[in-house]
């Protein structure tokens, strides 16, 4: 999977989750603080989470991975993307329910609070959980894909 990860600073835990989706194979794009070659103006949060969000918008990356202090600001800033559905998840559990009731294509996670061993817990839950596909569940997904697609018209019209 060709994978979306960008931060506005560069720590153990993003390197460890970097290391962990390398060695399962993945394909691992890197933005803001995450890339040698970024400028100081790519390393904010808002520009990470911009350049991530528009890789997944836009079919370059299957998925994306975004970290800041909170995780708030990139989870904010992906989620004004069209077609981003960036969830910030502080444990597994909250992970494997953002994929299977949200279908969340970018997962977010705090610097501050996420450790080693909950972030490799927390990327299993988010790669082997798949959306629900009952009819509540679609029904609730096409909404929220209404809602998205209105908001989009609206701020093309401004």
């Amino acid at each position: 999977m060709k994978l979306a990860i960008g931060s506005d600073e560069r720590t153990a835990l993003t390197d460890a989750v970097i290391a962990e989706l390398e060695s399962k194979g993945h394909l691992v794009v890197r933005f803001g603080a995450l890339s040698e070659q970024s400028s100081p103006a790519e390393r904010r949060w808002t520009s990470a989470a911009h350049a991530v969000g528009n890789a997944v918008a836009r079919g370059g990356c299957d998925n994306g991975i975004l970290f800041c202090w909170t995780g708030t600001g990139v989870s904010i800033a992906a989620n004004k993307i069209h077609g981003i559905r960036a969830a910030l998840c502080i444990d597994a559990e909250t992970a494997k329910g953002a994929r299977r009731w949200n279908d969340a294509n970018v997962l977010v996670m705090s610097l501050r609070l996420t450790s080693e061993a909950v972030a490799k817990e927390i990327l299993r839950e988010w790669f082997i959980t798949l959306p629900d596909s009952d009819l509540e569940n679609s029904a609730c997904l096409a909404a929220l894909a209404d809602i998205d697609e209105a908001n989009r018209n609206r701020l093309e019209k401004i």
